[in-house]
């Protein structure tokens, strides 16, 4: 029988794994909610909990675990960091606990890098060598493939657009701090309380402070003129942010996933337009594809499952998803 594939998804809120076959669809899933508030050891408990549930049963060999996680995180050695949205996790070497704990590979990456290795072999960006995804959500992650494999870097760090420096004003900022869903609703919070109107206000029953990247992208569905601003704003920014990667890395399509990418045209109009402005010769964007993600909430899964068949994202991506082509 074939190997098959253990992955997971450690998130802030929910803990996911599947079992995959070596095509990297999914077999069966099981998941349960991290609590990681309840601390380091309680969660890792509940991962080998839902990965134990996820092993077959049958005698099947499984090929390897892979993990996605938030970062910061070293994919070389499995180390975890220091997570914002894990509690208590300070340099875990999970990677070796749960090699420890099953006997089986483990490969870790963070969840950008997991989403490109995801989207490349099954998503919008299928069958090209030279990918750039970005996630626009409560924060910008990136993940990059160049000439098919995965860019980490020294230590695994590399691909994290989120945290190019940019002056805005007079201000030393970072495309995150500027674009990202928190900085749509601070912007929102920041002119209302300065006198401009917008259904935001009573969208959240005065309470600004439930001002979010959500409400700023629903009051810009109905065309409120000051969340259309900012939404545009924005984009223009995560489009000035690609121009530079453009000219970096010479791509062939940029993927852009994240709950403020679903905004579409509001969002890419702009980032287009920054696009084609500031490259310094249309041949960066003659031929670019700038498109949404193909896959939904199954990314972090896929992309785990990814890390396995790549090793990590040492082998080609391209060559896996021609190899799972060739045998469909």
């Amino acid at each position: 029988m074939s190997d098959v594939i253990i992955g997971v998804d450690l998130g802030g809120t929910r803990v996911r794994v599947a079992r995959l076959n070596h095509r990297l669809e999914i077999l069966s899933r099981h998941e349960t909610l991290t609590h990681a508030d309840e601390g380091l050891e309680a969660t890792l408990t509940r991962i080998k909990q839902q990965i134990r549930s996820a092993l077959p049963t049958d005698g099947t060999a499984v090929a390897g675990i892979g993990i996605s996680a938030p970062g910061p995180l070293n994919p070389t050695t499995g180390v975890i960091v220091a997570p914002p949205n894990l509690p208590g996790w300070h340099n875990v070497p999970l990677g070796d606990i749960l090699y420890d704990e099953f006997d089986i590979p483990v490969y870790t990456g963070n969840d950008a890098n997991v989403a490109v290795l995801a989207e490349t072999v099954h998503g919008a960006s299928r069958g090209f060598r030279h990918v750039i995804f970005i996630t626009i959500s409560t924060g910008i992650g990136s993940g990059f493939i160049v000439d098919g494999k995965l860019l980490l870097g020294k230590e695994g760090l590399a691909a994290e657009a989120g945290h190019v420096v940019i002056l805005a004003g007079e201000r030393v900022s970072t495309l995150e701090k500027e674009a990202a869903g928190p900085a749509l609703a601070r912007q929102a919070r920041a002119r209302i309380q300065a006198g401009e109107s917008s259904v935001m206000h009573a969208m959240v029953n005065g309470n600004l402070s439930k001002i979010d990247g959500a409400v700023v992208g629903h009051a810009a569905q109905q065309g409120d003129a000051l969340a259309l601003d900012i939404v545009r704003y924005g984009g223009r920014i995560v489009g000035l942010g690609i121009a530079s990667l453009l000219h970096l890395f010479n791509p062939e399509i940029v993927v852009l996933g994240g709950g403020v990418s679903q905004l579409g045209d509001l969002l890419f109009d702009p980032l287009r337009k920054a696009v084609e402005t500031y490259t310094i010769d249309d041949a960066y964007w003659r031929d670019l594809q700038i498109v949404p993600a193909g896959l939904g909430e199954n990314v972090s899964i896929v992309g785990a499952g990814a890390l396995v068949a790549t090793r990590g994202g040492v082998e080609d991506i391209t060559e896996v998803a021609a190899k799972i082509d060739a045998e469909d």
